[in-house]
């Protein structure tokens, strides 16, 4: 599978929906394969548990999230959609990432070599809507902060390489033919 599609938002008439037919529509025409998952209606429980962990430490995954991974495993690229809420991603898409980019999967520790990424051969493509404007990312250094902690903190710990990260900036107050133009721009972006 060229692309693993990993959605979060849960709203079907959102822009962020809109964003993703877009992709779709993209890949589809490029003549790639993927998959969708939209992480708000899966079954997947997004809650870390005392069970989890004890696979974990067992170098086994229960079921849910040994079929998020395998399906990791057999994508080129990750494609990641979802709000910045609250100055990060939702919490039901940190859940997912918390019991999917497990331990023996996304990453081991050793004590000799320390952390080591084990998904190097993955590319990742972020897709991000605001609330707020661009100024006010940058004026409080939230852009920065979002790019450490997501991009480096947890993809590039992963072993990962983050190939594009894109913001679309105060969509709920910039008017409709700004939001049209911002779906434009997924028809230019290159991946």
């Amino acid at each position: 599978m060229d692309y693993l599609i990993i959605y979060a938002h849960p709203n079907p008439k959102s822009f962020n929906h809109a964003i993703l037919e877009e992709v779709e529509k993209k890949v589809r025409q490029s003549g790639k394969t993927y998959q969708v998952r939209d992480i708000y209606t899966l079954t997947f429980n997004p809650i870390l548990s005392a069970p989890d962990f004890i696979a974990f430490q067992n170098g086994q995954a229960l079921p849910d999230i040994k079929a998020e991974q395998d399906l990791i495993r057999q994508a080129k690229t990750l494609i990641f959609i979802y709000p910045i809420w609250w100055f990060n991603m939702p919490a039901i898409l940190k859940g997912y990432i918390d019991r999917v980019f497990s331990p023996g999967f996304a990453y081991s520790t050793d004590k000799k070599e320390g952390l080591k990424g084990l998904l190097t051969d993955k590319q990742v493509i972020i897709l991000n809507t605001t609330g707020g404007p661009e100024e006010n990312y940058k004026k409080f250094g939230f852009d920065e902060a979002l790019k450490t902690t997501i991009e480096v903190g947890t993809f590039g710990l992963c072993g990962m390489t983050v190939v594009l990260h894109k913001y679309f900036y105060a969509v709920p107050t910039v008017p409709p033919e700004t939001r049209v133009n911002m779906l434009e721009e997924i028809k230019q972006l290159v991946f």
